[in-house]
C-alpha cells in the first residue's frame, strides 16, 4: 500500500461498513423486510425518524429485534440513529405528539416515543439506547432551536449517545455548536449543487470531528455521475457509476446514507465499495488515483 495515499484517503482508512448508514425513508410496510436484509447483506448503521409521513420507525425498531434473535447481529455492533421531527415536517394526522403542546413536551414525547420503538428487546424499554438523535430540522427561530437542543441533551449519555442535526445551514450549525453543551456529532445535508456541495459546511464539521452524511447522493447529481473522474474510477476498478461516485463522495471524509430496496445492490454496493478500496491500495494505482481524487474535488467547489 502507499502510505501517503492511505494517510490522506478517507476510502481507504476506513472500513466499508462505516461509510454506509442504511436509508429507512419511504420504505412503508417494506420496512422490516429491507432492513433485515440490509443487516444480512453487511449494513451495521441504520437511519430512520419518528416521522410516520416518511418513516415507519416502529418497523424499523421491529426489524432490528428481530435480527437480534436470529443472531444476525448483535446490539453493540449496530449504529442506530433517529430524529425528532417538528410539527412542520409531520403529517398532520399521524404524528408522536400533540403539535399544540409546548415544544419541551412535544420533544419529551418525540423521544419517548423512539425509544419504545426501537427498544432492545420485546416488551422491554429498559435497554432501549439511540446512539445518535438528530434534529430533522433546524426549528423557524434560532432561539427554539437552541431549545430544542437543550431538550435533548438530557437524554445524553444515558438513553442518547450523541447529537446531530439534518437540513442545516452553516450559521445556525455554528450557533448550536457555540451555545451548545453536548457538541453536534452528526450533520445530515443533501449532497448537491445547489448547496455548493457544501464546501464550508464540511470543513466546519472536519475541524470539529462532525460527522457529515449525505443524502440524495444518486438523485440529486446526474452531472457528477455522468463526470470524467467517475468514469474514469469505473472503468479503472471496474465498478459501475454509482459505486465510483460513492466511492469518491466517500474520500471526502462523508459518510452516505444509501436506501436501495434491492437485496442486490445493498450486497453489490458494498462489495463495490471493498473493491474500489482495494484497487486504490495498489501502489500501482497511486498516481490514478491521486489524480482521479483531484480531478473529482474540481467538479465540486463552489
Amino acid at each position: 500500500m502507499a502510505s501517503s495515499t492511505a494517510a490522506s484517503s478517507r476510502l481507504i482508512s476506513k472500513h466499508t461498513k462505516s461509510l454506509f448508514i442504511y436509508g429507512t425513508a419511504w420504505k412503508k410496510d417494506h420496512t422490516t423486510r429491507l432492513v433485515k436484509q440490509a443487516l444480512v447483506a453487511g449494513f451495521r448503521s441504520v437511519d430512520t425518524a419518528a416521522q410516520p409521513r416518511h418513516y415507519q420507525e416502529n418497523l424499523v425498531g421491529q426489524a432490528l429485534r428481530e435480527a437480534y434473535e436470529e443472531g444476525i447481529v448483535k446490539r453493540e455492533d449496530i449504529y442506530v440513529q433517529t430524529k425528532y421531527t417538528a410539527p412542520m415536517g409531520q403529517d398532520v394526522n399521524n404524528m408522536p405528539y400533540c403539535p399544540l403542546d409546548p415544544l419541551e413536551t412535544q420533544i419529551r414525547a418525540s423521544v419517548t416515543s423512539s425509544l419504545n420503538n426501537l427498544r432492545h428487546k420485546e416488551g422491554s424499554e429498559e435497554d432501549s439506547f439511540i446512539n445518535c438523535l438528530l434534529l430533522h430540522s433546524p426549528l423557524p427561530t434560532i432561539e427554539e432551536t437552541l431549545q430544542a437542543w437543550k431538550t435533548l441533551e438530557a437524554y445524553v449519555p444515558n438513553k442518547v449517545g450523541a447529537l446531530g442535526v439534518s437540513n442545516v445551514t452553516l450559521p445556525i450549525l455554528e450557533a448550536i455548536y457555540e451555545h451548545s453543551n453536548v457538541k453536534p456529532s452528526v450533520v445530515q445535508n443533501r449532497f448537491y449543487q445547489a448547496t455548493s456541495y457544501d464546501v464550508p459546511l464540511r470543513s466546519f464539521c472536519l475541524e470539529h470531528d462532525i460527522m457529515y452524511q449525505s443524502f440524495w447522493t444518486l438523485t440529486g447529481n446526474p452531472k457528477l455521475l455522468r463526470s470524467q473522474p467517475v468514469n474514469t474510477l469505473g472503468e479503472s476498478a471496474k465498478v459501475n457509476k454509482a459505486i465510483a461516485l460513492y466511492a469518491l463522495v466517500m474520500d471526502l471524509d462523508i459518510v452516505v446514507l444509501n436506501g436501495t430496496t434491492s437485496t442486490q445492490h445493498m450486497g453489490e454496493d458494498l462489495a463495490g465499495i471493498d473493491k474500489v478500496r482495494q484497487w486504490a491500495k495498489q501502489s500501482e494505482n497511486e498516481t490514478e488515483w491521486n489524480q482521479i481524487r483531484a480531478e473529482f474535488t474540481k467538479h465540486i467547489k463552489p
